[in-house]
This record gives C-alpha cells, sequence and structure tokens, in this order.
C-alpha cells in the first residue's frame, strides 16, 4: 500500500475557490487516493514550527518518507516567495514537511520580473526533480523549466473532468434566473454596478454567491442588493442552487468553472491574467470586465461552452503513477 501526502490548499483559505479546486484534486487522484494511505497537511498554515520540527524530528519522518507528496492546485507558487504571508506558508528555516513535493495542476502568482536566488533555493529544497510537474498554464511550465524542473501544462485540476460529452449537455441559451459573483480584492465598482444591472434588465431573478465573506460587504458598498437573494457563503449552498435551472455571470473564476462542472452556462468576466491564462484570450464563455457594455449581447446570445481541456497531457500525467484518465 502507498503513503501519500496531500498538500490541502483549502485549509485555511479564506476564497471557497481553493476548495473547488481541492476536491477537484481529490476526484483526479481518486483512483491513486483509494487504494492507498492518505495523510493531509495545509499550506496556508504552518503544519509546525522550527522547534517542533527540531524536537520531534523522527516523528515527523513520516510524513517526509511518504510514496508522493502531491500539491492539490490553487495560485501557490510566487515568482518571489521572500513575502510576509505566501499561500504555500513555508520559508528556508521551516520547509515543514515539504520534500519532493509533485505539483498538480497548480499557478504562479507574478509578484516579480524574475525570481531570486531565496525563491529557486526555497523551490529547489521542496519539490520533486523525480517527477513531473502538473502545472494550470503554460507560464507557470516556463517558469519550473527554467529552474531545471520538468513540467506539463495540464491546465487546471477543476477542468480535468470536462470532456466533450459533459461540455455538450451545457445549455447553449438563456436561463431565466442568474447567480453572479464579485471580487472583494479586485474593485472596480462602476463596472461591476453595471454588470448588475445588465442582469436585472436580462434576469427575472437574481442571486449572489460571495465565494469569500468579504464579497458581501462589497455588494454592500455598491447599493445593489435590491431584489437580490443572497446565498450562503459555502460551497453546499452553491451547489443546492445550481440543482436548479440558472445561468451563472461573474468574475470569480472558479465560482464559473464550478458551475460549468454542474453543467450550468457560464460567462466569467476576466479581472486579471489567470483567466486569459487558462482559457486563452478568445474564449466563448470569457469577456474582459472593461468590456462590460458587451455583457447583455452575450448573456442573450445562443453559444455553446468549450474549455481548452488538455486530455492527451493529462493521461501523461496521471500515468507516473498508475492511474488512467
Amino acid at each position: 500500500m502507498k503513503n501519500i501526502l496531500l498538500f490541502n490548499t483549502a485549509l485555511g483559505s479564506m476564497n471557497i475557490g481553493d476548495k473547488v479546486i481541492y476536491d477537484s484534486a481529490l476526484i483526479a487522484l481518486g483512483p491513486l487516493l483509494n487504494e492507498a494511505c492518505v495523510y493531509e497537511c495545509p499550506t496556508h498554515t504552518r503544519c509546525h514550527s522550527i522547534l517542533q520540527n527540531l524536537l520531534f524530528r523522527k516523528k515527523l519522518s513520516a510524513y517526509r518518507n511518504v510514496d508522493y507528496q502531491f500539491i492539490c492546485g490553487t495560485n501557490l507558487l510566487y515568482v518571489n516567495m521572500l513575502r510576509p504571508l505566501p499561500n504555500w506558508n513555508i520559508d528556508l528555516l521551516n520547509t515543514g514537511v515539504a520534500k519532493n513535493a509533485i505539483l498538480l495542476g497548480v499557478g504562479l502568482g507574478k509578484n516579480a520580473t524574475k525570481a531570486n536566488l531565496y525563491t529557486r533555493l526555497l523551490y529547489k529544497r521542496t519539490l520533486s526533480k523525480s517527477f513531473i510537474h502538473s502545472v494550470r498554464d503554460e507560464a507557470t511550465k516556463v517558469f519550473l523549466e527554467d529552474m531545471g524542473f520538468r513540467a506539463l501544462n495540464t491546465g487546471c485540476v477543476t477542468m480535468w473532468g470536462l470532456s466533450q460529452e459533459h461540455l455538450a449537455q451545457v445549455p447553449t441559451s438563456k436561463s431565466d434566473e442568474v447567480v453572479f459573483t464579485l471580487t472583494h480584492y479586485t474593485p472596480d465598482e462602476a463596472r461591476d454596478r453595471e454588470m448588475i444591472k445588465i442582469l436585472g434588465r436580462n434576469y427575472n431573478k437574481l442571486y449572489f454567491w460571495p465565494q469569500a465573506f468579504q464579497d458581501i460587504a462589497y455588494l454592500e458598498r455598491l447599493n445593489a442588493t435590491d431584489e437580490i437573494t443572497i446565498i450562503p457563503s459555502n460551497l453546499i449552498s452553491y451547489q443546492k442552487l445550481l440543482q436548479g435551472q440558472i445561468d451563472y455571470v461573474g468574475n470569480r473564476l472558479h465560482g464559473g468553472v464550478y458551475a460549468i462542472q454542474q453543467k450550468k452556462r457560464a460567462v466569467i468576466l476576466s479581472i486579471d491574467y489567470r483567466t486569459v491564462n487558462m482559457f486563452g484570450s478568445n474564449s466563448p464563455i470569457v469577456i474582459p470586465r472593461h468590456d462590460i457594455e458587451t455583457l447583455r449581447y452575450k448573456i442573450n446570445s445562443t453559444f455553446s461552452t468549450s474549455l481548452p481541456v488538455h486530455y492527451e497531457k493529462i493521461k501523461l500525467w496521471l500515468n507516473q503513477f498508475g492511474v488512467t484518465y
């Protein structure tokens, strides 16, 4: 029986999108995990302190000596890891239990133009050179290869289960109801307010799902809560809502991908580089937020949902661990 350590990228996160990603990773690794002894450690918080690692080195070595360590998605890597609160909460003095870790659909945060010596040493100490890493986009692949690692652009793990048969079942025309999202940390009050107005004119019923609890305060700041039903900020409530006939519109990337997982029509308003890196610049389900005036035409048009799912690269990456895709 294999021993596997999963780095849980949802624990300690205030973004429910991270849970969407982690749950998708569990499904992708399902055939391997079902036959293994599985441990979990968080990424957003420290596994153990420096003192604990020193005092209990023998006991904690069980984590380091597993057969596989998987880091399960999200925008975990950064060009410069010398930051006060990294998404992967490690540093050179305390890399925790990470040793020969394998990336699964991980993306890259651009907080610098070039990796510094500190960042390179940190990744060389923690990431595997024995296995090919799975990354979310081409930019992350190039970044890792420049540091001597092997990587495949498999896309985000949330899209791995979206077969052509699945995508064909997503409606092509507008529903009567819509659920929308906002992103509190990347505000554009004028365009976000205009999005809500457009939705109000074109749908009979509006729901708001806060992917992070701070999104509620942002909605209130827009003075746009009238005739909007706010859904509790948890994935179970969102999933329940998506069981009905409803569309998704919003600038939360993984709120939209999760809707497509539930076979719902989605329009994602791009607000940063991640959407373009994942879907390309000509995706039928994406419009830039700065082109908000085109939203009305998009939601009233007929379009098929197509996504750049890299089936062959996913298959190749999973084959390293004897998993059939």
